[in-house]
């Protein structure tokens, strides 16, 4: 049990800003703002510290594709470009260093998930950054991966000669797998009406749960041709539980999101145009989407960017328009909703994990550093004590 004494409450709440101390008991956060703390409580004084919740990144690789590890890792199953029977659940390792900085740096969940290679990719899935064991890390089951673009037209028409090779033929794919797990769906049913035997199958029982609205279809996207491709499946669909990921061009777009309700994790935007479709990379975009009334998430797609760099992201962001008053949402509230695991993570709200990070400034500043963080109630880090001189680490 800890009680974080005079600090500057940031909770992503209604409630704004509050100055007081927070109760942190059985993993989850027990009062905020006024505590009366048990005897046993060990007390950390912040004197007026800012804290706020644990960072949340919507997207990332983190714990998937490895540090040192090939280029692709575990994060594509590229032997055909519908995999929707992988979870990224059975691929996370929990000791891959990039978590271990991630939650030293105050990022402590993120949503992990297979690459881009494949136009449907496998089942993502909503980690915490600290923990020795997967299934103890994971918080849900967030998603469905999917990808529009020139990943899986490289992956597999330029470097396979299969399907796709085209956005056409991308597009075409897509459908035809949700078209495959209508039917599925249907047959299913009727099965279960008349009682008769049935053969399943798992891609088409987790695809099943998307066109069911079950299961979120979360779409890598960066040009705006293909967002809206991503928008004319959707409603060809029905699907409504829908992200788009990247949103490169998404400023360009602002009001098609806006009008569909469409959340946008944006990111990674501290990256050169290494290809054709991110020529209109640019940090102006989430305070653009978000002007136009669009929920933002901002991502660092690790380990594109190294995911203790979720901060500086947010920095940048605000440089280039976003609101500070936005600044906290778009790593923590927003994330956390877009992910369906608001309940658990994204507010200082009482019930909720006890995931906190004191700052020594505000948390988006480049000058800034993680003071202590809290993962599930657990003192996971303080700097005080168990920072490292990065010239002590090396093992010559």
């Amino acid at each position: 049990m800890y009680v974080i004494r005079n600090a500057t409450l940031h909770t992503a709440t209604d409630r704004g800003t509050v100055e007081g101390d927070l109760l942190l008991d059985d993993g989850t956060i027990a009062a905020v703002g006024e505590v009366d703390a048990p005897a046993e409580a060990t007390e950390i004084d912040v004197d007026g510290a800012p804290v706020t919740p644990g960072l949340v990144d919507a997207h990332s690789h983190a714990g998937m594709a490895e540090w040192g590890e090939p280029e692709d890792g575990d994060v594509n199953e590229g032997t055909d470009p519908v995999t929707p029977h992988v979870n990224a659940l059975d691929g996370f390792h929990p000791r891959d260093e990039e978590l271990k900085y991630a939650f030293q740096n105050g990022v402590t969940t993120v949503s992990a998930r297979m690459g881009s290679g494949n136009v449907v990719g496998g089942v993502i899935c909503t980690m915490k950054t600290y923990g020795d064991v997967a299934d103890h890390m994971l918080v849900r089951e967030d998603g469905m991966k999917a990808a529009m673009g020139e990943n899986p037209k490289r992956f597999h028409g330029e470097n396979k000669d299969r399907q796709p090779s085209t956005r056409p033929g991308v597009a075409a794919t897509l459908r035809q797998a949700l078209m495959d797990a209508e039917d599925y769906a249907a047959k299913r049913e009727k099965a279960d009406d008349e009682d008769e035997p049935f053969d399943r199958d798992l891609g088409l029982e987790n695809l099943a749960r998307v066109v069911e609205g079950d299961l979120p279809l979360r779409v890598h996207a960066h040009r705006a041709d293909d967002i809206m491709t991503v928008f004319r499946i959707a409603e060809e669909f029905g699907i409504d539980d829908l992200s788009i990921e990247h949103a490169t061009e998404g400023h360009l777009v602002a009001e098609e999101f806006a009008e569909r309700d469409v959340p946008a994790v944006c990111g990674p935007s501290l990256y050169s145009g290494a290809k054709y479709e991110l020529r209109n990379i640019t940090f102006e975009t989430p305070g653009i989407l978000h002007e136009a009334g669009v929920q933002v998430a901002i991502q660092t797609d690790a380990p594109v960017l190294p995911q203790r760099h979720l901060d500086v992201c947010v920095g940048l962001a605000v440089r280039e328009g976003l609101p500070e008053e936005a600044a906290l949402d778009v790593v923590t509230r927003n994330p956390a909703e877009i992910l369906g695991v608001e309940d658990r993570v994204g507010t200082l709200e009482a019930e909720t994990d006890a995931d906190v990070v004191v700052w020594d400034g505000p948390f988006y500043q480049f000058d800034t550093t993680a003071q202590h963080v809290f993962v599930d109630g657990e003192h996971v880090f303080d700097r005080a004590e168990d920072a490292v001189d990065p010239r002590e680490e090396w093992q010559w």
